[in-house]
């Protein structure tokens, strides 16, 4: 499957009934700025582009939401609860990114955007979400370039800064998405 365009990702996920059901799911919260994000968006794409039949496995399902009135961590684990009673064998993970700059070491976030722009990967710094006619919303402030040629490389965070670049070597070593997608690679320049 050829896929070049942003409009063309939003269609494989509004196409996908699993995908809907979560987003669906997700959206009952009410959440502000939400989105769904990382290995959710990114795993579809590169199924697509690898052909696959049958979906690849994720490990969590990361929704993020940016809400700076609320910083308790275990408000984030009663959305956990709410969302596995409705959908039990979700593995889900819900984090407030108005909180999380702190785990990562970096200043603090102005939405959940400006926190999907500091990912990792390039690859992975994706979003999605419904709008109000449940119509699928993708975020792709770093691009959706290195998805779409399943090139891996730093976004500009983790590039700037030798701590941050050693995470990233990690990650890429741990999650070894060369052995799921075998045409993708990773792109070690400027680290």
């Amino acid at each position: 499957m050829q896929i070049t365009t942003e409009e063309q990702i939003t269609q494989l996920v509004q196409q996908d009934k699993w995908m809907m059901v979560i987003l669906n799911a997700a959206k009952t919260l009410d959440l502000p700025d939400w989105w769904i994000c990382a290995g959710f968006v990114r795993a579809k794409i590169w199924d697509a582009l690898h052909g696959f039949h049958e979906r690849t496995s994720i490990p969590d399902i990361d929704v993020i939401y940016f809400d700076p009135a609320n910083i308790d961590e275990s408000a984030e684990k009663k959305l956990e609860l709410e969302l596995r009673s409705i959908l039990p064998t979700i593995p889900w993970s819900v984090k407030n990114e108005a909180r999380m700059h702190v785990a990562s070491n970096m200043p603090p976030y102005n939405s959940s955007v400006d926190a999907i722009s500091k990912f990792p990967e390039t690859a992975t710094a994706l979003g999605v979400k419904l709008d109000n006619e449940n119509k699928v919303v993708l975020t792709a402030p770093c691009g959706i370039e290195d998805v779409l040629r399943m090139e891996i490389r730093p976004t500009v965070y983790f590039i700037e800064n030798k701590e941050r670049a050693a995470i990233f070597k990690e990650r890429i070593e741990k999650k070894n998405w060369i052995s799921t997608w075998y045409m993708v690679k990773v792109v070690e320049e400027n680290f």
